[in-house]
């Protein structure tokens, strides 16, 4: 599954039977979807299968844990969009944009002519309560002074301190009408059933806890490129109900970790199913709660990374898909970025049982005659790994790990309630340690940050919505604050290349293998898809590339 998308927001519902039920009835999963294939192509509708969510709940707001998915893809857009597949911007909601000389503020120039679905124009004020609602309910943005309206089209971000990464981080966040949120008695509350958005599919026409449909915005700035007639989601409860519905073709677009893809997916149809699944900055980290003993020691989160066999984990958990990480904790979009002098000396990312063992008996975590260790209290040293029940590759992997630590002693036991609960686990502190996918922007700014910065780290039972290992080291605040206040790449990457040496001096979390963006599709009903050689998105449904997807696809002639 694309759990990463899943923790970049934690929007997770309650796993159902969607898939059982289906079977049962002897119903394809798309079964009102294909009907369309037989009318005209046009009023086809473009299938997509939610493997995270069993059930859909009726609620289009972006802030609550329950978020109907599409919400932040289809419904409200953003100022800008970023492209990790090629490392390209496109202006959206924002035509320009001009950061100050001395890099304390940015002013976006709205888009003329855009209206919201009810046929409101967009105007500054919008963008002014959006980010007073995010910093209410959400928090984050602490470098941000004021948002403030700038006559008829422009909003200027003023910063307490110069900012360098906040073009990404302003301008990507979902867009909220004013004239509907500010009059909202509880906006964090507000399960937003009819929403008005300025996406390319806004009006929710038909929805059940297994599907829902979004039909066409009449007001969509860019009609022409509202080519599809609607989006089709629908819900399982796992990757193997979903993926079964991409292999008997019930679906266009297969988001979702497939296993065996050639011979699952690819083979029934060869000319017309394809997948793609390009490296971003991202990186999949095992994150170890480090407000608990033994994890807030830096010995033992080395000596666990040494005991775990990375080749395996990529191989059986992952499908070989994937390369194993490094000690500089950087991958993808990232490699330009790598501090080689780490790279080339890395030792406590790679298998070495004999050094985990040293490790951990010099640092008096015992082994007794059963072969398991004890904690220094006495008590054994055995912990879980959380992970979402619905994600069979993730459980995988941490299966992988639970037995590579019993070569040495540890016993971590896999938990897998559904994503809901892990999410609310890692989010108030109330974990252990889980698997996790990190930021991914245009530079490792945000990821370091995410991990080793001590803005982003909250007091357990306090909700974090990143830096959930609760982890901060000063050195690397300094390093961060000298990041955002460079302007130009050379001392960016200098410091990159300080926060690399820092981030493998602490082991903050333990990189597991880098990221990569499922995606899957069929071209017998839609074509126009983003691939290796056209890479104007990624093929995900949870990212801000997903509505260039939405305004390319047309309906096969």
């Amino acid at each position: 599954m694309t759990q990463s998308r899943f923790l970049r927001s934690a929007r997770i519902t309650a796993a159902g039977l969607a898939v059982g039920a289906l079977l049962l009835t002897g119903c394809s999963a798309n079964q009102g979807s294909q009907s369309n294939a037989g009318g005209s192509a046009e009023s086809a509708l473009l299938t997509i299968p939610r493997e995270d969510m069993g059930t859909f709940v009726r609620n289009f707001n972006p802030f609550a844990p329950t978020v109907a998915p599409m919400t932040q893809q289809a419904i409200y857009e953003s100022l800008l969009i970023y492209n990790p597949a090629e490392g390209d911007t496109t202006p959206w909601l924002a035509t320009e944009w001009t950061a100050a000389e001395d890099g304390k503020s940015i002013t976006f120039t709205l888009r003329d002519g855009v209206k919201w679905s009810d046929g409101q124009p967009l105007v500054p004020a919008d963008v002014v309560t959006t980010f007073a609602l995010q910093k209410k309910i959400k928090g984050g943005y602490d470098y941000l002074e004021t948002v403030t309206a700038e006559g008829a089209d422009k909003v200027t971000f003023s910063f307490k301190t110069p900012w360098s990464p906040a073009l990404y981080d302003l301008g990507q966040l979902s867009i909220l009408p004013d004239h509907v949120w500010s009059k909202l008695a509880d906006p964090e509350k507000e399960a937003n059933e009819t929403p008005v958005g300025t996406g390319p599919y806004t009006e929710v026409d038909t929805f059940q806890a297994q599907s829902f449909v979004l039909k066409k915005n009449p007001n969509y700035w860019q009609p022409e490129k509202q080519k599809i007639a609607g989006i089709k989601m629908l819900a399982f409860a796992g990757n193997d109900g979903a993926n079964l519905a991409a292999a008997n073709g019930d679906v266009d677009w297969a988001p979702q970790y497939m296993p065996n893809i050639e011979k699952t997916f690819i083979s029934k149809d060869p000319e017309h199913r394809k997948y793609w699944f390009p490296p971003t900055g991202a990186m999949i980290n095992w994150q170890l709660n480090t407000t608990k003993a033994p994890f807030n020691d830096t010995d033992v989160r080395k000596a666990l990374s040494m005991a775990v066999d990375r080749d395996q984990v990529t191989k059986i958990g992952m499908s070989g898909y994937t390369k194993p990480a490094d000690c500089t904790g950087l991958s993808g979009n990232y490699e330009t970025w790598k501090n080689k002098e780490v790279q080339d000396n890395c030792d406590w990312t790679k298998l070495d049982l004999d050094a985990a063992n040293k490790i951990l008996d010099d640092a008096g975590y015992a082994k007794g005659a059963d072969g398991k260790r004890t904690l220094k209290d006495g008590k054994p040293f055995e912990f879980k790994i959380s992970v979402g029940a619905a994600s069979s590759d993730w459980l995988s992997v941490a299966n992988v790990i639970s037995q590579n630590l019993a070569e040495i002693g540890v016993t971590a036991k896999v938990d897998s309630p559904d994503w809901a609960a892990v999410v609310a686990g890692y989010e108030t502190g109330d974990f252990d340690s889980g698997i996790v996918w990190s930021a991914n922007d245009p530079s490792p700014y945000k990821y370091f940050a995410g991990l080793m910065g001590s803005a982003t780290v909250k007091p357990v039972g306090e909700k974090a919505f990143e830096n959930y290992h609760r982890f901060a080291a000063p050195d690397a605040d300094a390093l961060l604050t000298e990041f955002a206040a460079a302007a130009d790449e050379d001392t960016q990457h200098d410091v990159v290349d300080k926060l690399q040496e820092e981030y493998s001096s602490l082991a903050p979390v333990i990189p597991l293998f880098a990221g990569p963006e499922w995606g899957a599709f069929t071209d017998t009903r839609f074509t126009g898809w983003p691939t290796a050689d056209n890479p104007y998105a990624t093929l995900s449904v949870r990212t801000p590339t997903t509505v260039l997807v939405l305004t390319t696809l047309e309906p096969r002639k």
